[in-house]
């Protein structure tokens, strides 16, 4: 993904720049000061090898550098997640093995115990779950137990644990 931030060529971006203003301070992020610059540089077309060149490093650090902080920001998420999960007024597990085609019964019998409407359909709904749970789905089969919550105002979130 490039961005359009003026920047007609990767070799010219300036990653302090582009990290003020993206709003970025190492005393409130997950990643370091390196990693947000590693992640402006890729996210604007820079190959590795050539950020590894303007830091002064080898390409091995800079991809080294690059998996830490994308493990970081999966992290970020997945915490960000759990915590709208405790706050929602609908949880539902879903085991492995389950088919996929039970899953909407068992979401919208939850949601209507909490009296939170659901605005999709069953099969838009197993879409949603299908999608969202990744290699988590296999066809119609649940191959890893899965968390689906429903905010208040009907939003669907699918966790894997």
């Amino acid at each position: 993904m490039v961005a359009d931030d003026g920047y007609s060529d990767p070799a010219d971006v300036d990653a302090d720049s582009v990290l003020d203003r993206a709003g970025f301070d190492a005393d409130e992020s997950v990643l370091t000061r390196r990693q947000a610059e590693v992640l402006a540089l890729r996210e604007r077309g820079l190959r590795q090898s050539d950020i590894a060149d303007r830091l002064g490093t080898s390409r091995a650090n800079v991809s080294s550098v690059e998996a830490s902080a994308r493990d970081n920001v999966e992290r970020a998420r997945e915490t960000v997640a759990f915590a709208e999960a405790l706050s929602a007024p609908v949880r539902v597990e879903i085991e492995e093995g389950t088919d996929l085609y039970d899953a909407p019964k068992r979401v919208y019998d939850a949601c209507d115990e909490a009296g939170v409407k659901v605005n999709q359909t069953a099969p838009e709904l197993m879409r949603a779950i299908g999608d969202r749970a990744g290699d988590a789905v296999h066809g119609r089969e649940v191959r890893r137990r899965l968390f689906v919550t429903v905010a208040a105002d009907g939003q669907i979130r699918v966790r894997r644990p």
